[in-house]
C-alpha cells in the first residue's frame, strides 16, 4: 500500500498546492499526494496555477481546491511547506519541513524557483520512500 503523503501550509493556496500537483505527477507511483491548511482560500493561488500549468502543463484549477487539514484522511507522512509561525500539526508518523519561501506577490522567477524546488524535493521523497528511508506505520 502506497502511503499517504500531505504538504500542508497556512493558506493551501501556493506551495502545498504545488507539491500536491507534483506529487501526482512525478511520484504518484509511489506516494498519494494531498495538501492541506489551517485555513482555505476561495481560489488557489493564480500566478501558481499559471506556473505550473506553463512548466507541467498540469492545470491546478481543473484538479485542485483549498483544504482543510480536517478534510484529508489519515496521512503517513506530513511534509510542512516553511510556515515560519502557526504551522499546521498533523498527526502523522513521519513529518519534515521544506522551509520554502512562500512566492506570493513576487515574480514568475520566484514561483519558476520554488516550482522547480518542490520537483526535486518531491523527487527525493519518493526516492527515500522507495529506499525505505523513511520510517512510517504503513510499511
Amino acid at each position: 500500500m502506497k502511503p499517504k503523503v500531505a504538504f500542508v501550509c497556512v493558506h493551501n493556496s501556493c506551495r502545498s498546492q504545488m507539491a500536491e500537483a507534483l506529487g501526482k505527477l512525478f511520484a504518484s507511483d509511489v506516494f498519494e499526494s494531498y495538501s492541506a491548511g489551517t485555513q482555505v482560500v476561495e481560489r488557489i493561488n493564480q500566478d501558481a496555477v499559471r506556473i505550473i500549468k506553463k512548466l507541467y502543463g498540469v492545470d491546478m484549477n481543473e484538479t485542485q481546491h483549498s483544504k482543510l487539514i480536517t478534510d484529508l484522511p489519515e496521512v503517513d507522512i506530513a511534509i510542512k511547506m516553511g510556515c515560519n509561525v502557526g504551522c499546521p500539526l498533523l498527526p502523522a508518523d513521519y513529518t519534515e519541513d521544506w522551509g520554502l519561501e512562500d512566492p506570493t506577490g513576487k515574480s514568475d522567477e520566484e514561483f519558476i524557483k520554488t516550482a522547480k524546488t518542490i520537483e526535486e524535493k518531491v523527487k527525493d521523497l519518493a526516492r527515500r520512500i522507495k529506499n525505505n528511508e523513511i520510517n512510517y506505520k504503513g510499511e
